[in-house]
């Protein structure tokens, strides 16, 4: 299936593994280019020096395109935009908006830049910068999302840029590929549904409670850091959301004590990453604690395998998810699926 996301960016199928902060490693995005998707390194938890090495082990790995994920306001992005270059990543894409800076300094180097964006006018902005397309997603979306639906944000930004869009928030199979396309999206990119592949490399407890979770189980709590963060319903954010001020604060700084020893962070560049985070909200101290560490609360579920203890950002479509395919049968599943749905469609008149 061609699209102007398979043009532009030289995979076969228009369907993107979206970067996931400790899902997204060289093995699930080996699995997924090899698979004929367009598979995305997450960055923001790597150092740089394990990104490179990152990169290199895909490219050792596999001749098919794929991506980089950076953070756009991490103090090392200039850094990171380098050794995309210089690794010849094909794809480079951000979770916030980028600088026009930014974006010309990879285009100029033939990089493909797709910013993510979760409203129109971000869209806007980053189109008349010069980006190549964007991933727009809906609220629901996993991690940090907004309010407006998918089926209402994708035709506002399709009728509002002339780049290609591809459609996330609630994609799982063929019928979600065919209902973006039928929008005016170039394709789909899809972050739980490939963490619940067999080649991914979450702990089998994490995957186990993804499983079992219906949609009444993902939520959107502001109590982690104080921005809408779309997640795994547990014990954990049940308590966070009980806690008064005073509380909550005496849990943040217990859990970052632990988190410091893993990080090697000292508590004033804790505390400054946490203010740097806010975005402008108005956050708690404990909110503030619990931001600078959100990578860290996300490391201990999907690293070590901590349902008690970690965060686990999830799309609402984990509620519809029920088994455990290898990127290359999801892929194949999918591109079924929706070939499937084309062709029995009943004919106009």
């Amino acid at each position: 299936m061609e699209t102007a996301l398979t043009r532009l960016t030289g995979v076969r199928h228009p369907i993107v593994q979206t970067g996931m902060g400790w899902v997204a490693g060289p093995r699930l995005v080996t699995a997924t280019a090899e698979a004929g998707a367009l598979g995305i390194l997450a960055s923001a938890t790597m150092t740089v020096e394990e990104l490179r090495s990152a990169v290199r082990e895909v490219k050792s790995r596999t001749d098919r395109p794929f991506g980089v994920n950076l953070r756009a306001d991490a103090g090392d992005a200039g850094e990171r935009v380098r050794i995309i270059i210089e690794e010849g990543v094909r794809v480079a894409s951000f979770a916030l908006a980028p600088s026009r800076e930014l974006i010309t300094e990879l285009k100029d180097a033939d990089v493909v830049v797709i910013p993510s964006i979760g409203a129109r006018r971000h869209a806007e902005k980053v189109a008349a910068w010069g980006a190549d397309a964007v991933i727009v997603q809906g609220g629901e979306g996993g991690g940090h999302t907004g309010e407006v639906a998918t089926t209402v944000l994708l035709p506002q930004v399709v009728d509002a840029v002339g780049i290609p869009v591809i459609a996330a928030g609630g994609f799982h199979d063929g019928r979600g590929l065919v209902a973006a396309l039928s929008y005016g999206a170039a394709g789909i990119a899809m972050g739980t549904r490939f963490l619940l592949t067999s080649d991914s490399t979450v702990p089998d407890a994490v995957k186990a409670k993804y499983l079992a979770a219906t949609v009444k189980d993902v939520t959107v709590t502001t109590a982690v850091d104080g921005l809408p963060h779309r997640m795994l319903r547990t014990e954990m954010v049940a308590a966070l959301e009980r806690a008064g001020r005073v509380r909550a604060l005496a849990q943040a700084v217990r859990r970052a004590a632990g988190f410091r020893g893993i990080s090697g962070l000292s508590w004033s560049r804790m505390v400054r990453d946490g203010l740097a985070m806010r975005h402008g909200k108005d956050l708690s101290w404990s909110q503030v604690l619990l931001a600078a560490n959100t990578p860290m609360l996300l490391r201990a579920s999907m690293v070590e395998g901590r349902t008690d203890l970690g965060v686990m950002a999830s799309g609402q479509v984990a509620g519809l998810i029920e088994d455990l395919p290898s990127c290359e049968e999801l892929v194949l599943r999918v591109m079924s699926e929706a070939e499937h749905v084309l062709r029995t469609l009943p004919s106009p008149g």
